[in-house]
């Protein structure tokens, strides 16, 4: 498995870059191995750490720690979603089960910040899932019934008020939920890389080859060197199915997002001068959009199963252009050529929306598949895994066990063409929010 690295996302590029990268350069034994270095694997490693500080921790991603999708993702902080499947009275208990573990993963990220004093640009200013057809008020008039049997602060709002609160009247009907969390992705995984414990060891830009068991030992090679580990954690969310872990379970999906450089004084008067938001679509295959603390405009408005190593520049270009006409249907006021940078990034799916932790053998563990819910959850079960791994127990582990476990999927091509499908389905019905 192998993973390029590039420069063309700005929540990275916002960072300073890092000069303490090691590459796995010879061969290694360790006590607890973890592939996989975003949120879920650095969690792990730093509850690793903390549990066994006499223990080798070796931490080993293909790429940059925390650069993957843990960087490129849009920054939402979810306490709640829409697009699950858990709408119905029938699965109410199913979205209040789902709804607790995002929760509990808010919580394990705001216990993170607070103890390390991280600065990620937090911002407890909800969310808005929002559509431009009217028609769609009925989907949000049904979750808003959802969501008060569940206690969730929200509210429902119109045009005017949109316009208002956004600085763009293209969208009609919108329902506002107080608990979701705006912040800086790739602050936030730069602080996790920098707060490892002293006993883990990272290893960066090293692609796992392939891995067997012999004896009671796990033996990994890697491009350059190989480990051999007592017990292993697989974090890899998106590239679990590339290393045949829960593979009939598990699948990514190609987003793409672009995002404006800073609007001038004059832009930002003119669309209203908003506070930071995010809109998260209505339809699965809608826009997700953010205004930034600093005046930014991010966009995702694409979904496509393509290959997740790599996305060709001619291609990630394609897909700018249609986060261009994104933006300039919002705003059409400001200039047409303020996209600072666009990006790709890989996202883990499951058929029913739930999320994969669990002991596959006595030493292999594995955690992931967060269905774009990755910031909180996956520092959550990133830690939790780590605790089971080590035998013990948590509220937060029977929490997640509680969930509805991942179910089955065709193998390809079936699954490919399905899935494929399904988005052209998808991107027909949410076109106009595109």
């Amino acid at each position: 498995m192998e993973v390029i690295n590039d420069n063309s996302c700005s929540w990275i590029n916002d960072l300073s870059p890092r000069n303490n990268i090691k590459i796995l350069s010879s061969d290694l034994d360790c006590d607890w191995l973890i592939v996989g270095a975003g949120y879920t694997g650095l969690s792990a490693a730093r509850k690793l750490g903390q549990y066994c500080p006499n223990q080798k921790v070796l931490l080993v991603d293909a790429q940059l720690a925390g650069e993957g999708a843990s960087s490129r993702n849009s920054g939402y902080l979810v306490d709640s979603t829409l697009n699950d499947g858990f709408n119905s009275n029938k699965e109410l208990d199913n979205y209040k089960k789902k709804a607790d573990i995002y929760k509990l993963g808010i919580e394990a990220v705001r216990r993170f910040i607070k103890e390390y004093q991280v600065d990620c640009d937090w911002n407890e200013c909800g969310k808005f899932f929002a559509s431009s057809k009217v028609e769609d008020k009925r989907i949000l008039e049904n979750f808003s019934g959802t969501l008060s049997k569940l206690g969730f602060e929200h509210n429902l709002f119109s045009n005017k008020e949109l316009k208002e609160r956004l600085g763009t009247n293209f969208y009609n009907i919108a329902l506002y939920t107080k608990g979701g969390i705006l912040l800086h992705p790739g602050k936030l995984t730069r602080a996790m890389i920098d707060t490892l414990p002293e006993n883990v060891n990272l290893y960066e830009n090293s692609s796992l080859l392939y891995w067997k068991r012999k004896n009671d030992a796990l033996i990994c090679k890697f491009k350059n060197g190989s480990i051999k580990t007592k017990k292993i954690i697989f974090t890899t969310n998106g590239f679990l199915k590339s290393l045949g872990i829960k593979s009939n379970y598990n699948f990514p999906i190609t987003l793409t997002a672009s995002m404006t450089r800073s609007l001038s004084e004059e832009e930002f008067v003119s669309i209203g001068e908003p506070k930071e938001w995010g809109v998260l679509p209505v339809r699965p295959m809608g826009a997700t959009i953010r205004m930034t603390k600093d005046r930014r405009i991010l966009i995702r408005n694409t979904a496509e199963v393509y290959n997740p190593f790599q996305m060709s520049k001619s291609v990630l270009n394609k897909r700018s252009l249609k986060q261009k006409i994104g933006i300039k249907k919002r705003f059409p006021q400001l200039p047409g050529d303020i996209i600072q940078s666009s990006w790709s990034g890989i996202v883990s799916r499951t058929r029913n929306s739930s999320q994969i932790f669990e002991k596959i053998d006595d030493n292999i563990f594995v955690a992931g598949c967060y269905n774009g819910s990755g910031i909180g959850v996956g520092t959550l079960f990133g830690e939790q895994i780590a605790i089971k791994a080590i035998n013990e127990n948590t509220n937060e582990i029977e929490t997640i066990e509680a969930r509805n476990k991942p179910t089955w999927l065709p193998p390809d091509p079936f699954l490919s063409l399905g899935v494929r499908a399904r988005l052209i389905y998808e991107r027909l019905k949410a076109r106009s929010d595109i």
